[in-house]
């Protein structure tokens, strides 16, 4: 019996946006003190850990979070993919993975977000 089975996923699609979020936060604190503890960064880590819980959670005030997210990620990845992506390919295009998955899975959330409890 697999982990996810035991947790009783009712949507795939929002246990993978939890997940997505989990991993992002846990990335960007790790990163964090090798980039010399830049603040934006230890921000979108913390807000990426609290939205995954709240997706997890299905909880209604999820949504702001995700999009306040949306846009930070964007901008933050638009920053670093034209400032970066002459110098150091493979971190370009991990800021264009990460803002697509950043749009797939805020679209995905808003696209839910009538299911989630208040």
């Amino acid at each position: 019996m697999s982990f996810v089975s035991k947790l009783k996923i009712e949507s795939k699609g929002m246990f993978a946006t939890s997940v997505f979020y989990a991993v992002v936060g846990i990335i960007f604190l790790v990163l964090m003190p090798m980039a010399n503890f830049a603040p934006h960064i230890g921000i979108i880590g913390v807000f990426s850990l609290v939205a995954a819980y709240g997706v997890f959670r299905k909880r209604a005030w999820v949504i702001w979070f995700v999009i306040i997210l949306f846009f930070v990620g964007t901008t933050f990845s638009a920053f670093m993919i034209s400032d970066i992506l002459t110098r150091n390919y493979i971190l370009g295009v991990s800021m264009i993975a990460y803002l697509i998955l950043t749009w797939v899975f805020t679209a995905y959330a808003a696209s839910r977000r009538n299911n989630l409890e208040s």
